[in-house]
């Protein structure tokens, strides 16, 4: 979970700007945390919350995104999330790629695939209830779950190319991605369809946590977004340096590093799981 939070912190000074390549400092005073760690630490507190009864899964997750949303109302939402936060809390159907930046913790409480399935589905359809929603969401959950469990890349690619064809295409790698992304005029680049193939491949073509937020980071376009969900996925498999993991908290208020405590005794169980 935390690796999403850094990837979005990272990613934030670039957001929708003319940026490309993996040569640029990973914090700078004008770093700041987004929607995207918010909603990634209210799904956390959700499943933490639970304790393994998610039975009401979804209404506890809607409850944490709005009470956390209230503390936190000018981050920068997008506008139809925002109505759903703070006017009504109905089904968007949608399948922008917010449905993937949260949904990492997933990764790290699931049992199984078929648990990783359920807990994206209770928590994603809540509001990105589109197909792509559903589907762009359990991919970067199962990816989560994948890495922590210990398979490896090839396994990974495989599995995943069944939700996004598009990743078993040899020249869809980081190289061919990097000045070439995220500036389309129909907006592709905020949909889960349109950003997390980028995500994921950010990741594979990756060798360190670090190089894999540099990858995601580096293609341009919603940066912080594309940095979250690759970042979820590399600190499952690569874990995270010490001082890259200080340096994020560091930008978090008090409040939010308690999410991000209470979250990592799931983790510290399920390492190894």
């Amino acid at each position: 979970m935390l690796g999403a939070i850094i990837g979005d912190i990272v990613g934030s000074r670039f957001e929708f700007i003319e940026h490309s390549g993996k040569d640029f400092p990973l914090f700078t005073s004008t770093c700041h945390f987004t929607d995207d760690s918010l909603m990634t630490l209210a799904v956390a507190k959700a499943l933490y919350l639970c304790k393994g009864n998610y039975e009401n899964l979804g209404e506890v997750a809607k409850r944490c995104m709005v009470d956390i949303a209230h503390r936190y109302p000018n981050v920068s939402w997008g506008e139809r999330f925002y109505k759903w936060l703070f006017v009504s809390q109905r089904r968007l159907n949608s399948f922008g790629n917010g449905a993937g930046m949260r949904i990492s913790p997933v990764g790290w409480v699931a049992d199984s695939e078929e648990e990783v399935r359920f807990l994206s589905r209770e928590i994603t359809e809540i509001s990105h209830d589109h197909p792509e929603g559903l589907k762009g969401a359990e991919c970067v959950a199962m990816a989560v779950y994948w890495a922590r469990t210990g398979k490896d890349k090839a396994f990974i690619r495989q599995g995943l190319s069944k939700y996004y064809s598009r990743l078993n295409d040899r020249s869809f790698t980081i190289e061919n991605l990097i000045g070439s992304y995220g500036y389309d005029e129909l907006g592709d680049w905020v949909t889960c369809q349109g950003s997390i193939p980028q995500a994921i491949i950010a990741f594979l073509d990756g060798d360190s946590f670090e190089d894999v937020i540099r990858n995601a980071v580096g293609i341009g376009g919603d940066s912080d977004t594309i940095g979250a969900m690759a970042g979820g996925i590399a600190e499952a498999y690569y874990g995270i340096p010490a001082e890259i993991e200080d340096k994020a908290l560091s930008y978090l208020p008090a409040d939010l590093q308690g999410l991000c405590y209470a979250f990592e005794l799931i983790k510290r169980k399920r390492s190894n799981a």
